[in-house]
């Protein structure tokens, strides 16, 4: 089985380690080949994700996509919308699965308030229910001001931090705080016949 994840960039690129560890606990012998697609910025809209998908399709059983609700505009409301408006652009097609991060990737991240309060050096609370945080101050702009504020000395860089949060982390932690987390990795579980959370 060969999934292609399309992402956004290089906070998601990070997760790939730990989705794939968690994977291979879940799917052994049933391990897919998970081909991410990049776009270094926001996945496309309309006719160009219809025809990225259907490229793509070409040598992938499925196609997973993930974006961020907030993508520096307001083109989603939420996840849902976000997730529906993907589905409608490529339209009908029973092998391209719509995801979206309630607000963005890092939403991810905020269950693991522990290791950011450690990796930042302080001890700020964190800011609730993970998948609440929204377009005012998104999950990103908490998780830099902890390190802002911190005694570490060093700002939050994305890709770097979002790896050492993650390190050795059992995403099945964050998917019980963070539903579509869940719900995209049951995609995935599901696409390989395995069990879902």
């Amino acid at each position: 089985m060969t999934i292609v994840l399309l992402i956004e960039g290089k906070t998601e690129r990070a997760f790939l380690p730990t989705l794939r560890q968690f994977l291979e606990k879940r799917l052994a012998g049933r391990m897919p080949r998970l081909d991410p697609a990049p776009y270094d910025g926001r996945l496309p809209k309309g006719d160009k994700l219809k025809r990225d998908v259907g490229r793509l399709l070409r040598t992938a059983d499925a196609v997973v996509a993930l974006t961020d609700v907030y993508t520096g505009g307001h083109d989603f409301i939420d996840a849902r919308d976000a997730k529906q408006k993907m589905r409608g652009w490529v339209g009908s097609n029973d092998q391209f699965f719509a995801h979206a991060a309630q607000y963005e990737f890092e939403v991810w991240l905020i269950p693991f308030w522990a290791e950011i309060k450690r990796l930042a050096g302080h001890d700020m609370g964190a800011p609730g229910a993970p998948e609440s945080v929204d377009h005012t101050r998104p999950p990103s702009v908490r998780i830099k001001e902890i390190f802002r504020v911190g005694s570490r000395g060093k700002d939050y860089v994305k890709a770097r931090d979002a790896q050492k949060i993650l390190r050795d982390k059992n995403l099945e932690d964050a998917a019980k705080e963070c539903p579509e987390l869940k719900e995209f990795l049951n995609t995935i579980l599901r696409l390989c016949e395995g069990d879902c959370l």
